[in-house]
């Protein structure tokens, strides 16, 4: 594949990636690993995840500034959570970068069968506004923060995605908050356990930047206009997540089904 083709195919994957998170506002990121192996042809599965990562942590670096602006980030809470979650992505990645590539990828395509069909759930939106975590609050909130960071972060290392369907209720269980604060609050999580993945990642050499740089300029230029193509279509917003879960599903089915050729080929 020549060099001029495999650039225009990252810079178009990542603009993929980049509409769907402004038309559906998240989730997107977990094609990020498909695209780069079945499109853009990155050989190896732990060059994908860990450039991946790295695309996933700089999109909601900067999908969190209007959240931010509008008031929907609770910082502390995302601090304590982030925190847990770092140590847990750190934890992941190594143990990720351990096991086979191939078995890593089907893995990989049973999660995203599992994402689609949570998407597919309606989410309740209900919760406490003002919660915030103080001096007061610390001992009951920050043990569910901590607890459910390290889980969720350790999820996302090992597969080295945002992880951003698991923190958004992880947030909404361990504290309270409503959905649209779960959501901003999420993204400094998502952020920063990219950006732990990726680091792990790229001291084993496992990062493609150039590459990466030119998936992360593809989901900048696709999320400006899938943030424009989302306010008009905002009344659709619904069966939107409902055709991409089905996209989702779909891709996993695909992943899991070439992962699982190989072991019928051994067994027959």
């Amino acid at each position: 594949m020549s060099g001029v083709l495999t650039s225009g195919l990252a810079t178009g994957s990542g603009g993929v990636v980049g509409l769907i998170l402004g038309l559906v506002g998240g989730g997107g990121s977990i094609l990020a690993v498909p695209l780069l192996t079945y499109v853009v042809g990155v050989s190896s599965p732990h060059v994908a995840i860990g450039t991946s990562a790295l695309a996933v942590s700089f999109s909601a670096a900067g999908n969190l500034v209007p959240h931010w602006r509008s008031g929907m980030v609770k910082w502390r809470c995302a601090g304590a959570f982030s925190l847990a979650g770092v140590l847990g992505a750190l934890a992941g990645a190594a143990a990720a970068k351990a096991v086979d590539g191939q078995s890593l990828l089907a893995l990989f395509g049973v999660v995203m069968l599992v994402v689609g069909g949570l998407m597919l759930r309606k989410r309740r939106s209900a919760g406490d506004p003002d919660v915030r975590l103080t001096r007061r609050s610390a001992p009951v909130l920050l043990p569910w923060l901590l607890g459910i960071g390290f889980a969720v972060g350790l999820f996302s290392g090992f597969f080295g995605i945002g992880g951003g369907f698991l923190i958004v209720p992880g947030l909404m269980l361990a504290t309270g908050m409503p959905l649209p604060m779960a959501i901003g609050t999420s993204l400094v999580a998502v952020s920063a356990f990219g950006a732990a993945t990726a680091a792990s990642y790229a001291a084993s050499g496992l990062i493609d930047w150039p590459l990466a740089g030119l998936f992360i300029l593809g989901g900048l230029l696709g999320g400006l206009a899938g943030a424009s193509l989302g306010k008009r279509l905002a009344g659709h917003k619904r069966a939107l997540t409902l055709t991409f879960a089905g996209l989702v599903i779909l891709v996993g089915l695909y992943i899991v089904a070439r992962g699982a050729l190989p072991l019928l080929g051994a067994t027959s």
